[in-house]
């Protein structure tokens, strides 16, 4: 009985784990979008882009409903492929977000950046035409 017990256990476990494979950790598997979302940034925020750009795709992969949350996730991933010079990467993350919300731009201080802000002024004089 004990045995049963433990393999059910086990067995229970690799299911738990294999389902939430992408989601980083099982915690975050049980988490809304907004919440990866606000997770995503705030690795972003703490330099940690790794984790940002794993906790910004589970969001989008778990669905996020309001566009302005999938434009702002598609805006970090931007600058994290900017930063990590993967420059096609990022105008193909600023493209969608401005696909989703055409009037989207960057605040004055983002669009001043020196990496991103030239990817973004060019994506965004290739949507107007």
């Amino acid at each position: 009985m004990r045995n049963v017990r433990a393999i059910s256990v086990v067995v229970f476990s690799v299911f738990l784990l294999s389902a939430c494979a992408g989601a980083g950790t099982v915690a975050d598997a049980f988490q809304s979008p907004n919440k990866q979302l606000a997770s995503g940034i705030k690795s972003y925020d703490d330099g940690d882009y790794q984790t940002a750009l794993i906790t910004l795709k589970d969001a989008q992969q778990m669905g996020l409903e309001d566009k302005r949350d999938q434009v702002l996730a598609h805006k970090y991933l931007a600058f994290i492929h900017c930063v990590s010079g993967r420059e096609q990467l990022c105008r193909d993350e600023f493209k969608k977000a401005i696909m989703i919300d055409p009037t989207f731009e960057l605040t004055p201080a983002e669009a001043g950046h020196p990496v991103w802000g030239p990817v973004f002024r060019g994506e965004k004089t290739k949507f107007a035409q």
